[in-house]
């Protein structure tokens, strides 16, 4: 089943024009009524038109109105056979409460990712990272505890990689980068700018650039080769990162284990030395 219409739109709004906002704001507020309207119905309904609704659909990715009324009519089918969504943390709130919301929403947000995961391009990082010859991961704040876990997890398998705090560093690292190498940056807003300038780096260097940010238009997402969009809901008032942060380290994850797939045997080998060196020297015996 199509699924992510929603999600699309929600992630995508605040970067349409007036006239795709006004159909975009009544599917939004009125999914049921929408999938059951042609082009001109949704235009006389929610004060927009019909060349606004198709140029919609086309800045969203969808082949036409149709794919869109699908994608839409299975958002909705989800949400009637789980009742997943978004639920705000509240001042006063229990800890049974806050348990159920924060797992709850990390698993929304993981969700709602899959429906709009574009793995045609997922694909074409997976290439590229098990090419490179070298792995710059860049991150600032929490995600660069993202960063910090790729790096973990490729160097395992023999992937020379960086994934530096400094950010200083990091701008360093992405000048040395050639032809032969990968830069793949997080950042949920895409508007990092310490993130924004070692990806500007990365590609005067040569290196092909990967970008993992929220799903839409954002500055790092369109400077990079592949842009993997993905989705998260946070509070409105945030300590620090929360479910951005794990559907980022599902991603990397992702990536991850696919190229362990396809390296296999070699990645086996890596994956047992390191794992006896460190059942040697770290465990206690």
């Amino acid at each position: 089943m199509l699924r992510g219409g929603l999600s699309r739109l929600k992630e995508s709004y605040d970067a349409l024009n007036r006239s795709e906002q006004k159909a975009a704001k009544f599917t939004l507020n009125h999914p049921e009524q929408m999938v059951q309207m042609t082009v001109s119905e949704l235009a006389e309904a929610s004060g927009s038109s019909q060349s606004a609704i198709i140029r919609l659909c086309k800045t969203l990715r969808f082949k036409g109105y149709q794919e869109l009324k699908l994608c839409v009519a299975g958002d909705l089918q989800d949400t009637r056979s789980n009742g997943d969504e978004y639920k705000e943390i509240n001042p006063g709130s229990n800890l049974s409460t806050i348990v159920s919301s924060v797992s709850n929403n990390n698993i929304y947000s993981i969700n709602e990712t899959l429906k709009i995961l574009d793995l045609q391009k997922l694909q074409m990082a997976i290439d590229l990272i098990e090419r490179a010859h070298r792995i710059d991961f860049y991150g600032s704040g929490a995600s660069q505890l993202v960063a910090h876990d790729a790096q973990v997890k490729f160097m395992r398998i023999n992937k020379p990689c960086t994934a530096y705090a400094d950010n200083h560093l990091q701008l360093t690292s992405s000048v040395t980068l050639t032809e032969n190498d990968v830069a793949v940056a997080f950042s949920n807003s895409g508007e990092t700018l310490q993130t924004v300038e070692c990806i500007k780096s990365a590609k005067e260097s040569g290196a092909k650039t990967v970008g993992i940010t929220r799903y839409g238009n954002n500055t790092l997402g369109k400077l990079v080769d592949i842009h993997i969009g993905i989705v998260s809901s946070e509070s409105n008032v945030r300590s620090a990162a929360t479910s951005s942060r794990i559907v980022q380290l599902n991603i990397v994850d992702i990536l991850y284990l696919s190229v362990v797939g396809h390296q296999y045997e070699s990645s086996l080998q890596y994956l047992n030395r390191s794992m006896g060196a460190i059942k040697k020297s770290f465990r206690v015996k």
